[in-house]
């Protein structure tokens, strides 16, 4: 059984498969005022037991290790390491821009670009198999307009910043596809190909997390 999920991009999503069948894909969006999430764990409790199974009977887990929320990054992260260390099985982490580039069924180069704020873009760039040609980078946001000869797949920041100069690409949250599924397939082929001890995952961050000083005491 693998189970896999997904806190940092605009949507939670928890998957279940056994093998090649997928038992079970969630999708959660933020509610009332709470953030998606915060209903990571409930979620998973949920799926398993509708499905009549513990814990115990997971086999694998895979992630979401960012770039994205650096909110949803430590969620998910979190849960994946300290579920895997306690079965003491294999996690696999997956990225966000390979995660997104599946959304590109028309063939040809897919560059992934994501908003990461003060004029810079998390970019990866992919062929038509999904093989990365460049691996997940921060760049500053002209650098994004020598990507013309590639699908572009980016978030509504991006998408702005590229339509006023005059290039177009593809806004992932307009697609319907289920990213949790995308992602269980994913890193269901990387328990197969890497070494996937739970203590060697790291999050994405590509840049520092924001830090809050503390105000000054009068």
């Amino acid at each position: 059984m693998l189970l896999t999920f997904d806190t940092c991009l605009n949507k939670t999503y928890v998957t279940l498969s056994d093998k090649d069948k997928i038992l079970d894909s969630r999708v959660i969006e933020n509610k009332n005022e709470k953030y998606h999430s915060a209903f990571l764990i409930s979620t998973i409790a949920d799926i398993l037991k509708n499905h009549n199974l513990k814990m115990q009977d997971i086999n694998a887990i895979g992630t979401n290790i960012g770039p994205g929320s650096f909110t949803g990054i430590r969620a998910c992260v979190t849960v994946a390491r300290v579920i895997a260390q306690q079965l003491e099985c294999p996690l696999a982490g997956v990225s966000s821009l390979e995660i997104l580039s599946h959304l590109n069924k028309n063939g040809g180069k897919t560059a992934v670009m994501l908003d990461a704020r003060k004029n810079q873009f998390y970019l990866a760039v992919y062929d038509e198999d999904k093989k990365a040609l460049t691996e997940p980078k921060l760049i500053h946001s002209e650098e994004a307009l020598n990507y013309k000869d590639c699908t572009i797949i980016s978030d509504e920041a991006v998408n702005k910043f590229l339509s006023q100069n005059g290039l177009t690409s593809e806004l992932y949250t307009d697609f319907s596809d289920d990213l949790g599924i995308v992602l269980n397939r994913i890193a269901s082929e990387k328990l197969i190909s890497q070494d996937n001890h739970w203590a060697k995952l790291k999050p994405l961050y590509l840049q520092a997390p924001p830090i809050s000083k503390p105000k000054a005491v009068k």
